[in-house]
């Protein structure tokens, strides 16, 4: 895994920018790093390596072909590369054991289209002498991130915004990107933070030539195409082999590897598999926390102890004035995941004794794995009950309080909530949201006040669900999950968190070949009853101890609702009512310290809604006010 940045301008450029760039993104690769440039520096290429694949000076990067006509700086690992270096070599000569020139010659073969031939995960960007022509190209569930910047004169882009602000870029605030952060806690592909800064979306490629820049989609996934199922144990021995051969493909590596273990589903089901491949204990890592609630290690300890692993645990003390600078600094732009915080900790701690992690990700959206799936087909019984009654409960269960967002009342009043809205997305949206629309509008500052009138930032998972592929709504929410909450989400946070640390975490589950199989799947097979992620477990019933599959799904939380209350109290009541905070016109200071006083009281649990004001206004401080 590794970091890349580049440019194309139409004048000439100094060069220190493109080092400063190289500077910034060290974490990403700190084993070797190189620049190329071209032209009088008026295009460039920059690499930082975490070398994984031929740790040889052979797969040094940025490389180039057999006659410099064309050079690539590439992030990621694609996992048939062997398999089309078999189909290439009769036509290309190759120097390097490595996957990147696999991909540089795969350009050379057949142009645009070679993305569609890659299974893995990646960023890379190619320049094409003979043509003029730059090509950058990301992977199909955007695993490996990708930032660019274009004025039409100056074109540059890199794996961080950190590495982008390096090469000079403006750094004026996108207030319509901060109006969509404030409901989903991420900023979504194409925008990001900054004006004229944008995210290359999942599974696109982009060109530019003679200043045309384009933009391609390559890949989707299609939900609307099922399989007969006529033998569900014949489905579960499929679904078993070809997760086998996703965990199989993630095992090609020339450094030590381990895996990720929560002691939750997916990861468990990970470990399992790769047991059954290697020759050798799997290197497992865990993670926990002093408070119970969100404790998963003795599960972690189960599975580790039945499949034998070298198994090592770390128990979060959390100190916020270390890590919460360094979280804001990696990510670049406002992100309000708290569980950033237990990956950021668990990727330090693995990344000491291995460079490759798996982990369980993308389990949950394959197989409907949330609560909220569960929550949203039934969502619809209670229109049955008349709205005056509805409200009169939400009233009542108000009185009860809800001291931690993982309450039973919290949970009740949200499913309530959501039934309040249509169409019944709209609920849905509401779950998934910090703020609610609503709520900013009358809540909201001078800043946003334009905004909030004139803008509809659901209409961004509003599109989603319309143009969605699947006929069930279970699925639709499934496949809106995996255009936006997983991609900008989940896979940002285990991307930055990992590569802050120079950890590559691979993924089975999300093998662009199995999600389109289980994409294929019926929705039954899914979300069979109450029974969430249904036929994935009953595929691994034999491997797995129940325990592991029946109890509740914990997640990886941290307990930040305490957190705020108790040890965070002053430091968060410090920072957000702090004038240098108040002039950012976002809210008014009422309904500030209306939050803050609703939650330390106890009254209602705002640990969302503090936790995104918190990290917008560290982010604030570290990449506009300095």
């Amino acid at each position: 895994m590794c970091g890349i940045w580049g440019i194309v301008s139409d004048k000439t450029m100094d060069l220190s920018c493109l080092q400063r760039a190289g500077n910034v993104l060290k974490h990403r690769g700190p084993d070797d790093s190189g620049i190329w440039t071209h032209l009088d520096n008026r295009v460039g290429l920059g690499h930082s390596r975490l070398s994984i694949i031929d740790l040889s000076e052979k797969a040094h990067q940025p490389m180039s072909n057999e006659d410099d006509s064309v050079w690539i700086t590439y992030n990621g690992e694609v996992y048939n590369f062997k398999e089309l270096r078999t189909e290439l070599e009769g036509k290309h000569v190759f120097t390097s054991n490595s996957d990147t020139e696999v991909i540089l010659h795969a350009y050379e073969e057949w142009g645009e289209e070679c993305v569609n031939r890659f299974s893995g995960m990646f960023s890379f960007a190619i320049w094409d002498e003979k043509k003029k022509k730059l090509f950058i190209a990301r992977d199909r569930i955007g695993k490996k991130p990708l930032f660019y910047y274009w004025d039409k004169k100056f074109f540059a882009f890199a794996s961080e915004l950190q590495g982008l602000l390096a090469l000079n870029i403006p750094r004026d605030v996108d207030l319509s990107s901060i109006h969509q952060y404030l409901i989903y806690q991420y900023i979504p592909a194409p925008g990001s933070a900054f004006k004229d800064v944008f995210k290359l979306p999942p599974a696109h490629y982009l060109t530019l030539q003679n200043n045309d820049l384009k933009i391609q989609r390559y890949w989707n996934i299609n939900f609307s195409g099922k399989i007969a199922v006529t033998d569900e144990n014949q489905l579960c021995q499929e679904i078993s082999e070809r997760l086998k051969q996703a965990v199989t493909r993630r095992l090609i590596s020339d450094v030590p590897f381990g895996a990720f273990l929560s002691g939750g589903v997916d990861s468990s089901i990970v470990v399992a598999l790769m047991s059954e491949i290697m020759n050798e204990p799997v290197k497992t890592f865990s993670i926990g926390f002093e408070d119970d609630t969100y404790n998963e290690l003795p599960h972690a300890r189960q599975i580790a102890s039945l499949f034998k692993t070298t198994h090592r645990e770390f128990v979060v003390k959390f100190d916020a004035m270390d890590v919460l600078p360094k979280l804001v600094s990696h990510y670049g732009e406002p992100f309000a995941d708290s569980s950033a915080l237990p990956t950021f900790y668990l990727s330090k701690m693995t990344s000491e004794f291995v460079k490759v992690a798996l982990s369980g990700d993308g389990g949950d959206e394959n197989f409907a794995g949330y609560d909220r799936y569960y929550a949203f087909k039934h969502l619809g019984r209670l229109k049955y009950i008349p709205e005056p009654i509805r409200v009169m409960l939400l009233r009542l269960l108000d009185l009860g309080g809800e001291r931690d967002f993982k309450s039973g009342i919290k949970r009740v009043k949200r499913f309530i909530q959501g039934s309040m809205y249509y169409p019944e997305n709209r609920g849905y949206i509401e779950w998934m949201s910090a703020f609610s629309r609503d709520y900013i509008q009358e809540s909201c500052g001078d800043t946003m006040a334009g905004l909030a009138e004139s803008e509809d930032p659901y209409e961004y998972l509003i599109n989603l669900f319309e143009q969605s592929s699947a006929r069930d709504p279970v699925e639709r929410a499934m496949e809106t999950d995996i255009h936006s909450y997983l991609p900008f989400d989940l896979l940002v946070k285990v991307d930055i968190a990992s590569m802050a640390n120079s950890l590559e975490v691979r993924c089975p589950f999300l093998d662009h070949e199995f999600m389109e199989f289980a994409a294929s799947v019926p929705s039954k097979f899914k979300l069979n009853g109450g029974i969430k992620k249904y036929i994935i477990k009953k595929a691994f019933k034999r491997k797995i101890p129940d325990g592991i599959f029946s109890r509740k799904k914990t997640g990886f939380g941290v307990p930040i609702s305490k957190w705020l209350r108790n040890d965070l109290k002053g430091y968060i009541q410090d920072i957000l009512l702090s004038p240098q905070s108040l002039k950012r016109g976002y809210f008014m200071q009422k309904a500030i310290r209306r939050l803050l006083n609703e939650h330390i009281s106890g009254k209602i649990d705002n640990s969302y809604k503090l936790w995104t004001l918190l990290m917008l206004e560290l982010w604030h401080r570290e990449f506009i006010d300095a």
